[in-house]
């Protein structure tokens, strides 16, 4: 029989209303660049949306990154080793998961999470695929040091963290994650992290502006949140996708950009944005190896070996704890 267990460690006030986002969006509203951090994408129906996406024919770093833990499995194993608690920082996918849990045959799994009935919907699918595995859901915000189930305490740890969304975050947001990832993990974990690659412009806009429509979807869903979840009337009408290439810092960003004048409220206070400003609700950065272990090396992991597709458009690293030092 599976364990399925899980914890609830998101703050949120009396009407369910979670803290963290409603400071993060009046905030980053309040900006001269208004900004809302790319996390803020994944309630229920973003993450959804977002499993869509990683379906459409531009949209490569699935099958990318799917095609590593595929011809791959038995080296990444060996290196792991049998017997780790995984602990996914993110709800698991329905391909890669299993994938990685499949090959290195695991003590137990963790997923975090912020979206809980998306969290528990693929935690119990996990569980489904391997009888007798305990899995343990934890919904939590992973930007931030997470306290595992007691049951994992004493398990060596590998941390997964697929989808290269370490590139949602700019260099200072992703060293402090992969910080707070190594103390939640605790000493002597290995961490296994896809990292997307610098790749033809072309390539690149097209994955994060499908012909379809569904990234402009995911995109919108994140107002339609907002209104729902922070008493906003914000015109959804009035905004439209836009995908960009910035080359200086190696990212495609995704902006809301206002059609017209607009104001709005958001939790009682009001907002305007002028026609043509935007609303940048997401980074994703592109990496070069050197880049890649560089972010990595600030944020105290020790890359141990790299993979990539065949076509060169996507990598996974596997990174070892390591301890502090002054100098290499």
């Amino acid at each position: 029989m599976t364990k399925l267990a899980g914890l609830k460690l998101v703050e949120r006030d009396a009407d369910g209303v979670d803290l963290a986002f409603r400071a993060d969006v009046l905030a980053g509203l309040a900006e001269p660049q208004k900004a809302i951090p790319a996390r803020w994408f994944y309630d229920d129906a973003g993450s959804q949306l977002f499993e869509d996406i990683t379906q459409l024919p531009e949209y490569y770093p699935t099958r990318a990154e799917t095609e590593i833990l595929s011809t791959r499995s038995a080296e990444i194993a060996a290196l792991i080793g049998e017997g780790r608690a995984v602990v996914e920082f993110g709800s698991g996918s329905s391909v890669k998961t299993p994938l990685l849990l499949s090959a290195i045959a695991p003590s137990a799994y963790v997923p975090l999470d912020i979206a809980g009935d998306f969290l528990r919907a693929s935690s119990a699918a996990l569980a489904a695929k391997f009888p007798g595995l305990p899995v343990h859901p934890v919904e939590a915000d992973f930007m931030r040091r997470v306290e595992l189930p007691a049951e994992v305490a004493h398990l060596p740890k590998l941390g997964f963290f697929p989808g290269s969304t370490i590139g949602n975050m700019i260099a200072r947001t992703a060293t402090d994650l992969l910080r707070s990832m190594k103390e939640t993990l605790g000493e002597g974990a290995l961490l296994l992290i896809g990292m997307d690659l610098v790749k033809d412009e072309d390539v690149l806009l097209a994955a994060y502006d499908d012909a379809e429509g569904v990234t402009a979807r995911f995109n919108l869903n994140l107002l339609a949140r907002i209104n729902r979840e922070l008493d906003g009337d914000i015109p959804l009408e009035a905004f439209v996708h836009e995908a960009r290439w910035n080359d200086p810092f190696a990212r495609i960003e995704m902006h809301l950009v206002a059609r017209e004048d607009v104001a709005f409220t958001v939790s009682g206070r009001r907002f305007a944005i002028a026609a043509g400003e935007s609303i940048h609700t997401e980074n994703s950065h592109k990496f070069t190896k050197r880049s890649a272990q560089l972010l990595l090396a600030a944020g105290g992991w020790e890359p141990r070996a790299r993979w990539t597709d065949e076509a060169r458009q996507f990598s996974l690293v596997l990174a070892e704890s390591c301890a502090p030092r002054s100098a290499p």
